[in-house]
């Protein structure tokens, strides 16, 4: 085994990996990174956000023809070029890879292609196709990810049993699609097979679809899946999944569901699981809860002075844009600055259609805790915008504290919403009032304007609607 003294280990390439590795060595950091793949970008990049999202661009254009048919305006009906819309999706993804590459190369970071696991707390061994290193490090950041959690009673070995990696494969397109689990990504999987012909059902453990979304934020969305989809069940387990030779039979346990139903695909979609327990931290004194999640405090660092973590291996939310904020943190404090990461809200997005986005605290959250607040809603049935593109699906709301006025959470349902949400974020992280937002003039006619009309709402100045 090769021994070797490094300075500064990012361990893992994903969007919080290869941040940390950038930031520390604009820092003047010696940085070595080691990822098991050959091109850096993690799950996100190469089999999860980039991926998926060029097919929902997909699934959205194709429903935009369709609403043109009754104002007037047809299309025939489209046809699908697998092999056309895989090579797209593959330029897209080697675009950004290969620009990783070059801003790893111009920042002379080391790059290891192998798999790291902890030997003490100082040291790594590295597998990589040639050799066994021994890595022993000054600092290290520890960025291994998550992946799909799997869940009894499912024939895995099955090909045609799907992970959110192998749905976005595109191998074929089922006439019948199952999805156990309505949380975003099954949601978006199904927006995009849906589009493409599929006929769709969902199977949730909870009571609702997206279940830490509120539910009058959602509404609009849910309201529309149940006319396209063939069935919704919530409140319903997959006790089993039987293959056939010519179908999948799940079996079902739910007051509102029938005992079994048939596919020709099913996705598992119920969460994913840190890949903390994949790196040998039994050899250290790195400590984790009960869920397998790194302990962390708010600079990233772990109980180990010289150790941190960040993104999926340190808890929910799971969201690259908070791994890669996170990786830039533990740079910054691994190379002596002040830093820290104390985030006001983190944004969620579900890319459906319409897309559900929302940030800070939720009603449900609020009541919850007992929080008094004001809230402001606008339904997009009322905005010039949305009516002309014809996506009145939709609305805007925000919470704000009872007394102060502060912003606390904002949620936007319809199309855009993931785009939109990013003014929530500002303000709530600059701690803007109703009436800030309010005052602050907002184009019109846009989709933009149904934040600003939320927060007259709230303060009782509306005139586009009438005021509660």
């Amino acid at each position: 085994m090769q021994e070797k003294k490094t300075d500064l280990v990012v361990l893992g390439g994903g969007p919080g990996g290869y941040s940390a590795a950038f930031r520390a060595a604009d820092l003047g950091r010696k940085v070595t990174i080691i990822e098991k793949s050959s091109v850096l970008g993690g799950v996100c990049l190469n089999v999860g956000c980039i991926p998926s999202k060029t097919l929902l661009h997909l699934a959205e254009v194709i429903e935009e023809a369709e609403k043109l048919a009754p104002l007037g305006v047809s299309f025939g009906k489209p046809t699908f070029d697998l092999e056309k819309i895989r090579a797209h999706r593959d330029s897209v993804i080697h675009t950004l890879t290969s620009g990783l590459d070059s801003l790893c190369k111009a920042r002379k970071i080391e790059r290891i292609v192998g798999v790291g696991t902890f030997l003490s707390d100082t040291e790594l061994m590295v597998v990589t196709d040639k050799e066994e290193l021994k890595l022993t490090f000054e600092d290290l950041i520890i960025a291994v990810g998550s992946r799909s959690v799997q869940i009894p009673g499912i024939p895995y070995e099955d090909e045609r049993i799907w992970d959110s990696t192998k749905a976005l494969e595109l191998t074929h397109i089922p006439k019948r699609l199952a999805i156990i689990g309505g949380g975003i990504i099954g949601l978006e999987v199904a927006t995009m097979y849906h589009a493409l012909g599929s006929k769709i059902t969902i199977v949730e453990m909870m009571d609702s679809l997206i279940p830490p979304a509120d539910r009058d934020l959602k509404q609009p969305l849910l309201k529309k899946l149940k006319k396209q989809y063939e069935a919704i069940y919530t409140s319903t387990k997959v006790e089993k999944v039987e293959a056939k030779k010519e179908s999948l039979t799940l079996h079902l346990k739910g007051d509102n569901a029938p005992e079994t139903i048939e596919a020709d695909a099913v996705l598992v979609a119920v969460g994913r699981k840190a890949n903390s327990d994949g790196i040998a931290l039994e050899n250290t004194t790195i400590k984790t809860n009960g869920r397998g999640w790194i302990e962390v405090d708010k600079k990233l660092r772990t109980n180990v002075s010289h150790v941190f973590a960040i993104g999926d291996v340190v808890g929910d939310p799971m969201l690259a844009h908070k791994s890669s904020h996170q990786g830039k943190v533990a740079a910054e404090v691994a190379s002596g600055q002040a830093s820290a990461f104390t985030p006001m809200g983190i944004p969620s997005v579900a890319y459906t259609s319409p897309e559900v986005a929302w940030v800070g605290l939720t009603e449900t959250e609020a009541k919850e805790k007992g929080i008094a607040f004001k809230k402001g809603s606008f339904p997009w049935t009322a905005n010039g915008r949305a009516l002309s593109a014809v996506a009145t699906d939709g609305v805007s709301k925000a919470l704000y504290d009872e007394k102060t006025g502060r912003l606390l959470g904002a949620g936007i349902c319809g199309k855009n919403a993931g785009e939109l949400i990013s003014e929530a974020v500002v303000a709530l992280e600059m701690g803007a009032v109703s009436e800030d937002i309010a005052l602050s003039i907002h184009p019109h006619p846009t989709l933009s304007e149904t934040f600003a009309i939320a927060a007259e709402l709230a303060e009782g100045t509306a005139t586009d609607t009438l005021n509660r």
